[in-house]
């Protein structure tokens, strides 16, 4: 793979709480302008492995690096850089519940930028209107549904322009037609602005509409059992669980 053309670079990556090993030996590529999806059953470590490619924890041992730059053993202040690069959108939207949804996507952006409020306030109209959530600015996240406070958290985190963006359980808690709606939106960013996506989802529908490329985490290895896209996996027979996992419901997608 052209390394000009990696966007995320996993290199012998070891995670885990203490004194507990969640997850080794991780080695894999994400090409900019891919959806790839990271899968696996509960408690296998896909949200952890999240949180440690963004920064908020430190690895045991391996290199992460985002535009070929390293998260792991840069400064605070190249830290500062590196994250300004990418949004996350987290489950349930976690917006800040004391503060109206215009004031929660103006956030980054008064965090990060020197603008002006009048700039401010174009941009968060500009990001409200390409999630559809025009006129919703003065709302309070209560007062949205699940899938709303999804879009409104997408917005904030497109704020500052990111071609790199993380979804954790994005369709979590969603109904089939909002889930389909997001999975929409989610491709639409891709060919739109040609957005790097990183997908967080146990939700196969999701994966088999989006997914360029897959991996799988196992639970009992603590690694990578499988990776390519969603449907050589389903075709392959070794190792068994990960077909079954796919074709769950005997679908055969």
């Amino acid at each position: 793979m052209d390394s000009g053309n990696i966007k995320l670079e996993v290199k012998n990556l070891c995670i885990g709480y203490g004194d507990r090993i969640i997850l080794q030996n991780l080695d894999f590529q994400v090409r900019k302008g891919e959806i790839f999806c990271i899968m696996g059953g509960s408690g296998c470590g896909k949200s952890t492995l999240l949180k440690h490619i963004i920064g908020l924890y430190p690895p045991k041992s391996g290199d992460i690096l985002l535009s070929g730059r390293s998260i792991v053993n840069a400064t605070p202040e190249e830290r500062r850089e590196i994250m300004r690069g990418f949004g996350v959108t987290y489950q349930g939207g976690a917006l800040f519940g004391s503060m109206t949804v215009f004031e929660n996507v103006a956030l980054p952006l008064q965090e990060y930028t020197d603008k002006s409020a009048a700039e401010i306030e174009q941009i968060v109209n500009e990001k409200l209107k390409l999630v559809d959530l025009e006129g919703f600015g003065k709302y309070m996240p209560s007062e949205l549904s699940g899938g709303m406070c999804k879009r409104a958290g997408l917005a904030r985190a497109l704020a500052l322009n990111p071609d790199l963006l993380f979804f954790d359980e994005p369709s979590a808690g969603l109904d089939p037609l909002t889930s389909a709606g997001l999975d929409r939106l989610i491709l639409s960013l891709r060919e739109q602005f040609g957005t790097t996506i990183i997908v967080v989802t146990h939700e196969l529908d999701s994966v088999f509409s989006i997914a360029d490329r897959v991996i799988m985490l196992d639970k009992m290895t603590k690694t990578i059992a499988a990776e390519g896209t969603p449907q050589e996996l389903l075709k392959s027979s070794e190792p068994e669980w990960i077909h079954k996992f796919l074709d769950r419901d005997g679908l055969k997608r």
